[in-house]
């Protein structure tokens, strides 16, 4: 390359990073100001419990979230996420109910699973040239429907199982202030960003991830194997889809073959308010995580200010419009 090609390169580069901290920077601010706001103008909001409430509720949909996060960066979207994660809890389970067998199985039955459907829409989106999201559409409804047939559409409970005590919510962790648990979910959910961080951002994985959402052809002509490296993606996705189902099923004490549907925009608003973006090639998962945090203090908040559900719904999508118009118009002056 050229001295003149290196510069326009590195600006560009620069420049990706410096709207990237910005986005990632606004999202913390704005989880900063929410907190405040609720703690001073709602009732109970900053008590412990409710904390730990919160932290439950992010542990699910940050795991999420990472997963979505690897997708979008590669240039792709994952609509399936949801239903996934329900399915991989039915066959864990089915792994640990039906079959009796012990804990690591069943944790293998769900990432294994969703690995599978993962590879799956993958497969589909590289072979067949079918657009990511109608594919992953398609792997929505397919996982939901096997998560009902394999289930016999009815709840999966885990009380007498010998992992109960390992799955049940009161699971938790004392920390050394007397009084003070956090559910061991939220453990999980950092373990998990910090693996997910270190392999997007210190590995050739990684760097193919963002090589294919930056410019998938140029990427192609520099002898990278696109599509193995996109099902790739896409099964790392569905895998960390089933820790996702392991945490939901403890969080409820049972897996249900009913859920899904509606996490994965939770999850994608997730992704997108922490600063990637949905043209893909840029992202971090500590900007999930902190979206994740938003989403869930947002709706906690809502909830114990009255506002109906319906309305939940309603905040959500003009969150996810505004930030998407945020990425447009920053990825623009970048």
């Amino acid at each position: 390359m050229t001295d003149a090609a290196l510069s326009q390169a590195g600006a560009k580069r620069n420049g990706i990073f410096s709207t990237a901290a910005l986005q990632k920077g606004v999202a913390f601010v704005v989880l900063v100001a929410l907190l405040a706001f609720f703690s001073v103008f709602t009732e109970n909001f900053a008590a412990w419990n409710n904390m730990v409430n919160i932290m439950q509720a992010t542990a699910v949909n940050g795991v999420l979230g990472v997963a979505v996060t690897f997708v979008i960066i590669s240039g792709g979207i994952d609509l399936a996420v949801g239903t996934m994660m329900t399915m991989t809890a039915v066959t864990a389970g089915l792994v640990l109910t039906n079959a009796g067998l012990p804990l690591p199985f069943g944790i293998l039955g769900a990432v294994a699973s969703g690995a599978m459907m993962g590879g799956a829409s993958g497969s589909i989106i590289a072979k067949l040239k079918i657009p990511p999201f109608i594919a992953t559409l398609g792997m929505m409804q397919i996982s939901r429907g096997l998560a009902l047939v394999f289930s016999g559409a009815k709840p999966i409970y885990f009380n007498s199982t010998p992992s109960y005590k390992y799955l049940s919510p009161e699971s938790s962790i004392s920390l050394l202030v007397p009084g003070l648990e956090i559910p061991n979910g939220v453990f999980i959910m950092f373990g998990i960003a910090i693996l997910a961080s270190i392999l997007l951002n210190r590995s050739l994985f990684g760097r193919y991830v963002f090589a294919l959402g930056s410019n998938e052809e140029a990427a192609r002509l520099s002898g990278v194997n696109v599509d193995f490296w996109k099902i790739v993606t896409y099964a790392l996705s569905g895998a960390i889809c089933g820790i996702a189902g392991l945490l939901i099923s403890s969080r409820l004490n049972s897996a249900q073959p009913a859920l899904g549907l509606g996490y994965e925009l939770d999850a994608i608003a997730a992704v997108v308010i922490g600063g990637t973006s949905l043209s893909g090639g840029r992202g971090t998962i500590l900007g999930t995580i902190i979206g994740a945090f938003i989403m869930s203090v947002l709706t906690n908040g809502l909830r114990i200010m009255g506002v109906q559900e319906e309305w939940k719904i309603v905040v959500t999508g003009v969150i996810i419009i505004v930030a998407v118009f945020v990425d447009i118009m920053l990825r623009r002056r970048a």
